[in-house]
């Protein structure tokens, strides 16, 4: 994690001005340390569970990261064949692959049995179309809406009865009529309900829904309860406590496969929760822009590179790592893209003086993976910080990178 020792802003004892000198900013830098001691809560707190992690690559897919957090024993969670594919490439076994498309063409589903990874349905009518191709040679998990609204957002809430994920838990009937007609073999139940989800009894509502339904499907090899994590943005924010979730989703998920018959295994599919907190964005300030309301800094990034504020009313604590003694004023902190495109409003910053170089923090996940090239900006740098060393692990885009593919027409 980023600390301030001996004066300056240092990652893993490195000092994190120097990394901006080398790399240039805006620059996203990830502590490598940080996501296996995240993976390493989470198997301590399900020590208990035959836990099977499945991280969700959407939150970022860099290679390097990928192959650091395969490194640690977890398996990988993707949403689309590109990202499938990316997995593939950074050693994922096809085996440790969930493909959990929504509202896609069958022909991915296709190609996702191709690969070989694990298939996830969430749709009655891909349900049937696979059962029509595949019969019962080709096993699939189905995931389910449990019409259960939680998360920090509802934008990012997702078992809710009007989310577009999911089969309704209402539509159970039609479920087993296709699953029977066809002899569909069920492996998996499946149920995400949301990000920030920092309550317990959310997961255990969950899981009662599921364990009910469960006793329908005799071949389960495992059931998943997607992930949400909560992480804090703020030093006062509820986190989610997942030593506690562990203990009792633990002990409820044992009871049920005892009456079951045998022993299933516990997937989770935690994304931000390994890699938010890891993450962070550095940008320099361009201009202090005194107004008779407002002081402005505006730096050399914006909703191109952190979209997260802008699109979820997101919090992302900032820092001036250039002038951590400075005295405290108040800054709204805003980009360069012409657009209202503001990281922070109204925060209480040391001193910020033009070429100060600002961190902003929580950015490992749904950074760079949600960033673009809006106003034909480039996409920033990428660095991961490892075993005490800055490895380069993105370059900047190019000119070149903004126009390729392109036909130009006279």
């Amino acid at each position: 994690m980023m600390e301030l020792t001996n004066g300056t802003y240092q990652i893993q004892g490195l000092n994190v001005l120097d990394i901006c000198s080398e790399y240039g900013t805006p620059l996203y830098v990830y502590d490598a340390e940080k996501i296996t001691k995240q993976i390493q809560s989470l198997k301590n707190a399900f020590s208990d569970s035959d836990l099977k992690i499945k991280y969700a690559a959407k939150a970022l897919t860099n290679l390097s990261i990928l192959k650091h957090i395969r490194q640690q024993g977890c398996g990988i969670d993707v949403v689309s064949l590109n990202e499938a594919k990316l997995a593939l490439r950074a050693g994922f076994k096809p085996n440790e692959i969930m493909f959990t498309p929504s509202c896609v063409d069958f022909e991915e589903i296709v190609a996702g049995v191709e690969m070989g990874v694990h298939i996830n349905l969430d749709n009655l009518s891909v349900l049937e179309k696979f059962g029509k191709k595949y019969k019962g040679d080709y096993s699939c998990c189905i995931r389910l809406n449990p019409h259960i609204l939680a998360g920090g957002n509802y934008k990012i809430s997702t078992g809710h009865g009007n989310s577009k994920f999911g089969i309704s838990v209402f539509q159970m009937p039609e479920i087993i009529e296709i699953v029977n007609k066809y002899n569909i073999n069920i492996n998996g139940l499946h149920i995400h309900t949301g990000s920030e989800i920092s309550e317990t009894d959310v997961y255990l509502k969950m899981s009662e829904i599921l364990f009910g339904i469960a006793r329908d499907f005799p071949s389960l090899k495992f059931i998943d309860f997607g992930s949400g994590f909560k992480v804090a943005y703020k030093s006062d924010d509820m986190v989610t406590n997942v030593y506690d979730l562990g203990l009792k989703l633990g002990k409820a998920f044992r009871d049920f496969y005892e009456s079951y018959g045998r022993k299933l295994e516990l997937w989770i599919e935690p994304g931000k929760y390994l890699v938010s907190e890891a993450g962070y964005l550095l940008v320099k300030t361009n201009v202090v822009k005194p107004t008779p309301s407002v002081n402005f800094v505006g730096v050399n990034s914006g909703l191109n590179h952190l979209i997260r504020p802008m699109m979820y009313d997101a919090y992302h604590e900032i820092i001036n790592v250039s002038n951590p003694t400075g005295t405290q004023k108040v800054y709204t902190v805003v980009g360069n893209i012409c657009e209202t495109d503001t990281f922070g409003s109204d925060r209480k910053l040391n001193e910020v003086r033009e070429g100060d170089v600002l961190v902003l923090k929580n950015a490992g996940a749904y950074g760079y993976s949600m960033a673009s090239t809006f106003n034909s900006r480039l996409r920033p740098t990428e660095v991961m910080i490892k075993d005490g060393k800055a490895h380069l692990i993105r370059q900047r885009d190019t000119f070149e990178d903004l126009v390729r593919g392109q036909i130009e027409v006279d």
